[in-house]
Order: structure tokens, then sequence, then C-alpha cells
């Protein structure tokens, strides 16, 4: 089992800036896809931006340019830097991992409880 913990949401004006972490741990053999998805109040969950294990990254076409996601593998973190921050990307975010607990285990979709993100004036 594979826990994920974020943090670093919060209520932030527009234009300003957030970085989110989250920190996956338990039995971990390898992860290969690591990323974030959000969901805006009445809205459906939609893909933020991820990270696999080649360092290939994709972002939903509302961010591009504005956010960076990057991870660090040794430690299980992945982070999404989060630039010009508009009204329209308040949402809960969640971390994601695709991870597996041994060599031959299969991957499993893992999703932490997610952190509030508000861009007000």
């Amino acid at each position: 089992q594979v826990q994920l913990v974020e943090s670093g949401g919060g209520l932030v004006q527009p234009g300003e800036s957030l970085r989110l972490s989250c920190v996956a741990s338990g039995t971990i053999f390898s992860i290969n896809v690591m990323g974030w998805y959000r969901q805006a109040p009445g809205k459906q969950r939609e893909l933020v931006a991820v990270s696999t294990a080649d360092g290939t990254t994709n972002y939903a076409d509302s961010v591009k340019g504005r956010f960076t996601i990057s991870r660090e593998n040794a430690k299980n973190m992945v982070y999404l830097e989060m630039n010009s921050l508009k009204p329209e990307d308040t949402a809960v975010y969640s971390c994601y991992v695709r991870a597996r607990s041994t060599r031959l285990a299969n991957w499993v979709n893992y999703w932490g409880q997610g952190t509030q993100v508000t861009v007000s004036s």
C-alpha cells in the first residue's frame, strides 16, 4: 500500500505563485508516473500535469507556460510550481502516482486526499 501526502495549498491573489509538494510512502518498489489532478466545485476532476519515469511531462492546455511539474525520485516526491495563478485555478489539487510494490507486482494507481488552492482577490 502507498500513502500520498500533499502540502503547500492555500489562499493567494491572482498573479501570485504557490508550490505544491507530495510525498509517497509505504511499500514502494518503483514509481512510474507521478502527477497532479484537480477538481473544482461542480466540475469533473481534470489532469493538471504528469511526469513519467523517463522524464516526459504533459500539461493541461490551461496551465501550460504557468505550471511546472518536477520530481525527486530518490525521495518519492513530486512538486507542482504554479505561477501567474488565476481564479479559475481554484480547486482541490490531488497528487497521483502509479507504483508497484515489487518487481513483478502489477502497477497500481494511488491518489492523495488533496490540498485546497484558492485564488481570489
